[in-house]
């Protein structure tokens, strides 16, 4: 049976990432490296984490700069780059206490910055890399309608809890309304003026300096991957089409492709069980606990 504790990291600033950790009862397993979405915080994959301790994995999932508990850095620096550099300083912190390079499994965000870290390195980061919901390029108009959820009420908050979810449910109207909304709490703080705002930072949508089109140097950074790379999909994603995935598929040839029916954008919130059953097929192929690492798949 796993057990949770909460792990620090710091990231590329010196800033505080925040984490859990569970470990397996057996020691010595491959690492998995949980990075949430924008606008979310590591408790979205506390599902997936449990699941993957328990079958011999250790999982960590951190919150990212300007979200949930950790720091809202001085600078206000939130470009993917950012989160990249913070991924890269963690997944060498991940290195040395357990000598082994980590799986990273990003959703959105989180996949960007694993991307980056990876396809942009000059040394290897990662020993794998699952994709959730993220190629190199995505739908302008789903990108515009989760940045303008996200910047709905992000300086007015809400009244109450019971007023935020009423805000999900108009915004994700095919996903079952939970029964408690203690999970909701964690994504929320209470200000005092009595109003219920996210639990990330304003300013991370509105960064210093133009808007930058990256594009093209996240299409340059996955031809470069060459470790195991796996793509899920929510099949009524809003970001990622069919068209998406093909040129994904294109530029990482050895990459494996996993499609969740019921599910949009937030697979693992959608389907969290077909989810972590597809993520678990690819560890356990590619990544066996008592393994060893695979080698990188050839340049070309």
């Amino acid at each position: 049976m796993s057990h949770r504790q909460a792990i620090v990291f710091e990231g590329a600033e010196g800033n505080r990432l925040v984490g859990d950790l569970y470990e397996p009862a057996a020691p010595g397993g491959p690492v998995a490296l949980l990075l949430h979405g924008g606008g979310q915080t590591r408790h979205a994959w506390r599902g997936t984490e449990r699941r993957l301790a328990d079958h011999g994995y250790v999982a960590i999932a951190y919150d990212q700069r300007g979200h949930g508990d950790s720091d809202w850095p001085t600078s206000g620096r939130y470009a993917f780059d950012d989160y990249a550099q913070d991924l890269t300083a963690v997944a060498d912190q991940v290195e040395a206490r357990w000598h082994r390079r980590p799986i990273v499994i990003g959703a959105s965000l989180g996949g960007i910055a694993g991307m980056l870290a990876e396809g942009e390195a000059d040394r290897p980061i990662l020993a794998g890399l699952v994709l959730v919901d993220v190629t190199p390029r995505m739908d302008p108009e789903g990108v515009a309608k989760v940045l303008g959820f996200m910047g709905d009420r992000i300086e007015d908050g809400f009244a109450t809890i019971e007023e935020a979810a009423d805000a999900i449910a108009a915004y994700l109207p095919n996903r079952t309304r939970p029964t408690s909304l203690e999970g909701l709490r964690k994504n929320l703080r209470h200000h005092p003026d009595g109003r219920w705002r996210w639990h990330w930072d304003p300013r991370f949508l509105k960064p210093p300096g133009p808007p930058q089109d990256t594009t093209a140097r996240r299409i340059a950074a996955a031809r470069n991957l060459r470790i195991p790379t796996l793509l899920v999909r929510g099949r009524q994603s809003e970001l990622v089409s069919e068209e998406h995935v093909a040129e994904f598929m294109r530029l990482v040839p050895h990459a494996a492709f996993a499609d969740v029916s019921g599910a949009g954008h937030m697979v693992a919130g959608d389907r969290n069980d077909v989810f972590a059953a597809a993520v678990l097929r690819f560890l356990e192929a590619t990544f066996p606990v008592g393994g060893t690492a695979p080698e990188p798949a050839p340049a070309g």
